[in-house]
């Protein structure tokens, strides 16, 4: 057994491609193919299902799957460790996170890790909530930053910024509004999975005793620019992430609806898996939030 199988077989379990797993290691399939049959006769089990052309791992490849993503990780930990050592940290960083943080905490947090780690480099990949929690489950991503509190026991989370769920609309639109009206608004809302759309479903059924399956959604919209703007041409109302809409507010492109009850707050949530070792870098940048909300709270002063 060796790192390369390893990374072989790592690969294709993320893509479930052989053809896929080569192209992205740089490798012949032949080779992937045969790193893989090593590996299996090695360890005496078969890793991979290979059932018309969709590939899956067996059980004992999923069992498998954890042990050599330690392993490599651990790998990386050493050398990451020498490179340290000599003065040098490098790589890249690859971020998985909802909208909302990406475009309000991301670009600023990225800022001041490079200012301590400039060599860095990253690849952000944008997904929704459930999507971005999917994908560290499965070991497809390190971590991620979502808006909504991981709900599974295999996850921990670091809380790293407070926002707020507002219901907004047209500059000409309602002034206010009353709970049981709320079902006959035209609302125009992210899609699901959304930690959005999540935290305001959760008060409208928990808080307000609506049922969401009531409501009268005209539209689901994966960008939060495009509901912003159907919104302000008059075509609806919506729930933001306060965050979103400072400067539609300050323009008076889009205003605030009072409601007496109104009131939902989240925060958004650096989240990785919590048995599985982290990738050197990915680590590094964990504990650099870790810190940063250390000091935040007071605890690094």
């Amino acid at each position: 057994m060796d790192f390369k199988q390893l990374e072989s077989f790592v690969m294709i379990a993320k893509l479930k491609s052989f053809s896929r797993a080569a192209e992205k290691l740089y490798l012949t399939q032949p080779t992937i193919s045969n790193h893989i049959h090593t590996l299996e006769k090695e360890l005496g089990t078969i890793l991979f299902n290979r059932t018309n052309k969709q590939i899956s791992m067996t059980q004992a490849g999923e069992i498998f799957y954890e042990h050599a993503i330690s392993i490599l990780n651990k790998k990386e930990h050493a050398f990451f460790s020498l490179e340290e050592y000599k003065g040098k940290i490098e790589g890249v960083l690859e971020i998985a996170s909802s909208s909302i943080p990406e475009q309000y905490y991301l670009a600023d947090a990225l800022k001041r890790f490079s200012l301590i780690y400039p060599d860095v480099r990253y690849n952000l990949m944008k997904h929704d909530t459930s999507q971005v929690l999917e994908k560290i489950l499965s070991g497809e991503i390190d971590f991620g930053i979502v808006g909504a509190k991981p709900e599974s026991a295999q996850l921990d989370c670091i809380d790293i910024m407070a926002d707020e769920i507002v219901l907004a609309g047209p500059a000409n639109g309602l002034n206010s509004i009353k709970t049981e009206q709320i079902q006959d608004l035209p609302l125009i809302l992210r899609e699901q999975g959304s930690g959005t759309r999540t935290a305001a479903m959760k008060f409208l059924k928990g808080s307000a005793g609506l049922d969401p399956e009531t409501l009268k959604i005209i539209a689901e919209v994966e960008s939060n620019e495009t509901i912003k703007r159907m919104v302000e041409l008059g075509m609806g109302y919506s729930f933001f992430s306060l965050q979103s809409i400072k400067k539609e507010l300050e323009d008076g492109r889009l205003k605030l609806i009072a409601h007496e009850a109104l009131c939902i707050l989240r925060s958004f949530y650096f989240v990785f898996h919590k048995k599985r070792v982290l990738s050197p870098l990915s680590d590094t940048f964990k504990n650099f939030i870790q810190d940063e909300m250390k000091y935040k709270k007071g605890e690094g002063k």
